[in-house]
């Protein structure tokens, strides 16, 4: 069969859901796959991380140029961590036969420090269980790298079983540098995988790389490896991994953690979702700090605008802060309004950016009134109790309107008291 029709089985085999955005040369693939199509690659991937952190292994299908816009989403991933695999499935043009540009998408694992498999017609099928082993096995989004020359080809037919591993978010105790170090350990580990892989292999006196990150073999073995693209192998073969930098950094061994302001308006809020045991995703602004102490109420955070469609296929439950759902979390928004996800939104709005300076931002209502969102005042605890609720047959998005503290600082609270 063609190499378009094998890797569609094996993504239906090793994937319990498949995102898209189609373009040349992976439309044929999405369509064979069933895979959703969404309003843009960056949504695909928060779908496929929510997916993964309600245990579902899920796949995102993008040409080169889509995997741009997931790139924030990416990146982050790897320190906050993941529970099932996602991998994402990127198609190059290398001779912009259907693009604007030629882009080699082998590139983001240098930015992401994520693992990259680029398979042949034998090892296409393995491959993408090995890419969801991966992912799993090191807490982080896999890609695997394909290209016409391979959609194209006779392959055999897909034959193996699917393993499933399991994930893990970083620790609630690190600090965000300590989410680093942590994932740098995992990063050092990947190396070893990748020299280690038996989808790498010696065929005709040739080496093939299937495991093209980390390097899979000695620098001059690599320097001789044929690539499709620019000489990616070539240039990474002297890479080492991560050097060790000491145990990873804990709230308890730094002795304080960061939260809201003391005046903040939105304690009476996080207060509710905290009491009745609400878990949310949340957003890398102000409703991070929902993940420290006191509150403890945020599960994961992968980005600036990503809450939204994380936790639409996540634990139901979006925290995040309208100058969030402007910069990047609206398309998200308007993907779940679409879908009828039953998501709450819950946008906390102080017309700012909080975690910036507090440059003044246009009013959120003005663009999210399609939505029909309940608008609160954050000192009306009663109403506040009546809407903070999942929500039923759909989303809901709830807005929040509360005034920042003229001067305010988030605390800095000593660990040892909380």
């Amino acid at each position: 069969m063609k190499g378009t029709e094998a890797l569609a089985l094996a993504l239906l085999r090793s994937a319990d859901r498949c995102y898209t955005v189609p373009g040349y040369p992976v439309t044929d693939l999405a369509a064979s796959t069933g895979a959703a199509i969404t309003i843009n690659e960056k949504t695909a991937l928060e779908y496929a991380l929510g997916d993964s952190l309600s245990r579902r292994r899920a796949a995102v299908i993008v040409k080169h140029v889509g995997l741009n816009a997931c790139a924030d989403p990416l990146v982050h991933a790897t320190a906050q961590g993941l529970r099932a695999g996602v991998v994402v499935v990127v198609g190059d043009d290398p001779r912009a036969a259907g693009s604007d540009v030629v882009q080699d998408s082998r590139y983001y694992s240098e930015v992401a420090r994520v693992p990259v498999l680029e398979p042949d017609g034998e090892t296409l099928d393995a491959a993408v269980e090995a890419a969801f082993e991966a992912s799993e096995a090191f807490s982080r989004v896999a890609i695997v790298r394909v290209t016409p020359e391979l959609l194209d080809a006779d392959v055999p037919d897909p034959s193996l079983t699917r393993t499933d591993g399991e994930g893990s978010l970083a620790e609630p105790g690190l600090t965000m540098a300590g989410r680093a170090q942590a994932a740098d350990r995992r990063t050092a580990a990947m190396f070893a995988w990748s020299r280690s892989s038996p989808l790498n292999r010696s065929a005709g006196g040739a080496f093939r790389a299937v495991t093209v990150y980390p390097p899979p073999a000695d620098p001059d073995v690599l320097v001789q490896v044929r690539e499709i693209g620019r000489p990616f192998l070539s240039e990474h073969r002297l890479l080492v991994p991560p050097e060790p930098s000491g145990e990873p950094e804990r709230f308890s061994s730094r002795g304080y953690c960061r939260t809201f302001c003391r005046d903040c308006p939105f304690h009476p809020a996080l207060a509710i979702l905290r009491e009745r045991g609400m878990r949310a995703v949340c957003d890398a602004g102000c409703a991070i700090l929902a993940m420290n102490p006191p509150y403890r109420i945020g599960l994961a955070t992968y980005g600036l605008g990503s809450s939204v469609a994380v936790a639409a296929t996540g634990p139901g439950v979006a925290l995040t802060g309208d100058y969030a759902i402007l910069h990047s979390g609206l398309n998200a928004l308007i993907d779940v309004y679409e879908r009828r996800f039953p998501l709450l939104c819950i946008v906390l709005a102080n017309n700012r950016m909080g975690m910036t300076g507090g440059h003044p931002i246009p009013d959120i209502l003005r663009y999210i009134a399609w939505a029909d969102p309940v608008v609160c005042a954050a000192d009306d605890t009663a109403a506040l109790r009546r809407v903070l609720v999942p929500p039923e047959g759909g989303p809901r998005t709830v807005v929040i309107e509360g005034a920042c503290p003229e001067g305010g600082r988030h605390e800095t609270v000593a660990y040892r008291d909380l």
